[in-house]
């Protein structure tokens, strides 16, 4: 028997970071389909324009905000969206932040923040979502990754390193929420136009709309299996250059991002601290 796939029928649909980029334009998608959609935003971060937008769609978009970094906070998130709104029976791990970091100026607090939201941020959300399903006797659980958890690319040393986490702890979970009738995806996407990206000073080929990466997106949590990784014609030439040797690859993502046009003053532009 197949593992159980999400229906709006039979519950919620829970995004984390859907303020912007990917996690709003899902959260739409997911109205669209007839889905409730709790989506879990920072308190400053209000939803009122999705809400509007979405008042007229078949299902409907509520706020249950909290920050990720917040265990407690996150477990009470949940359970207000049970209480108010119904069973999670899809929870989209999303929130997640992008901090560049070079070489030349290795800052820790943008380590510090990007595990805390990449990781501890989805782990706090899973914790308390996987229980609730494991009771049901059902569920489904998406994994925001990105290519850039396949090798390392310039600037990504700490938003890399936290997307190769969560397809870790995602490829490792599977097995047992396999057992609990949990369905698990990762999405692995290449370069989407959101405010992250904007933060990126190499080139980034074959950078995607956020519409239509939404839209593969739900497509998969309706349709596909374990990892999905998109657009093809660039996540499909990633991975064949994983099996490549290490100084193939390397010149490679030089070329591909025309990194070496890029001034090592860099990230003192950017500074987090």
């Amino acid at each position: 028997m197949s593992t159980y796939r999400a229906d709006p029928k039979d519950g919620v649909a829970w995004i984390t970071g859907g303020s912007t980029g990917i996690g709003r334009s899902v959260a739409r998608l997911l109205a669209q389909q007839g889905y409730t959609v709790a989506v879990t935003v920072r308190p400053n971060d209000p939803l009122d324009t999705l809400i509007a937008e979405t008042k007229d769609m078949p299902g409907r978009v509520l706020s249950f905000p909290s920050d990720v970094t917040d265990e407690a906070g996150m477990a009470a998130a949940v359970a207000a969206i049970e209480a108010q709104a119904g069973p999670i029976v899809l929870a989209v791990l999303n929130a997640g932040a992008y901090m560049p970091v070079t070489g030349d100026n290795l800052c820790m607090k943008a380590f510090r923040q990007s595990f805390a939201v990449n990781v501890f941020g989805v782990l706090h959300g899973l914790g308390p979502v996987i229980d609730r399903m494991r009771n049901r006797g059902r569920g489904h659980i998406v994994f925001m990754g990105s290519i850039s958890a396949y090798f390392g690319w310039p600037t990504t040393a700490a938003y890399g390193s936290t997307k190769a986490a969560v397809n870790i702890i995602a490829e490792a979970l599977k097995f047992d929420l396999d057992k609990m009738n949990i369905r698990t995806q990762v999405m692995n996407p290449g370069f989407i136009d959101t405010p992250l990206t904007e933060k990126a000073s190499f080139s980034m080929p074959a950078m995607m709309p956020v519409e239509r990466a939404a839209e593969r997106i739900c497509k998969a949590i309706r349709s596909s299996g374990f990892e999905v990784t998109f657009p093809r014609r660039l996540t499909w030439g990633m991975k064949l250059l994983f099996l490549l040797p290490r100084p193939i690859r390397e010149k490679a993502l030089v070329a591909s991002t025309r990194w070496k046009r890029e001034p090592l003053v860099y990230l003192r532009r950017n500074s987090f601290d």
